[in-house]
């Protein structure tokens, strides 16, 4: 499977809808918000199959605000694609807030070197669920 990463465009903003909307444990945005963010897709033979939606909070501190990978192509390395572009992109520490009760993406996180650092109770709004903030020093 060749995957390639790009920049994502407003044109893919509808495939990054439907992979949002097929992930359940991902955070749930207007996806033409991501527009203002550092937006990557990862494309499959001309088809978007997962993306990655990033900022830099200061010099040298980024946070990674949303990852999904389309159902049909996960466990394809896809995920670990889309985040080492983004830590060779943000040298310096990389957080992220991730569902409590999402362990394969914690497990994941953590076999690319991120580490648990602090919890946020009641973070997403829509299920009261907590957040396990995690980082990792590039």
């Amino acid at each position: 499977m060749n995957i390639e990463l790009r920049p994502g465009t407003a044109g893919d903003l509808a495939l990054i809808g439907q992979i949002q909307a097929a992930s359940s444990e991902a955070s749930q945005w207007e996806a033409s918000e991501y527009l203002a963010y550092e937006l990557t897709v990862a494309v499959c033979d001309g088809r978007v199959v997962g993306f990655t939606v990033a900022r830099r909070l200061a010099e040298g501190e980024s946070e990674l605000l949303n990852l999904a990978v389309d159902p049909a192509f996960r466990r394809a390395g896809i995920a670990r694609k889309l985040v080492a572009k983004l830590t060779s992109g943000h040298p310096g520490i990389l957080w992220l807030e991730v569902r409590e009760s999402n362990a394969i993406a914690r497990k994941l996180y953590e076999s690319l070197g991120f580490r648990e650092v602090a919890s946020r109770s009641h973070y997403y709004p829509e299920t009261c669920e907590s957040a396990i903030v995690m980082n990792l020093h590039s």
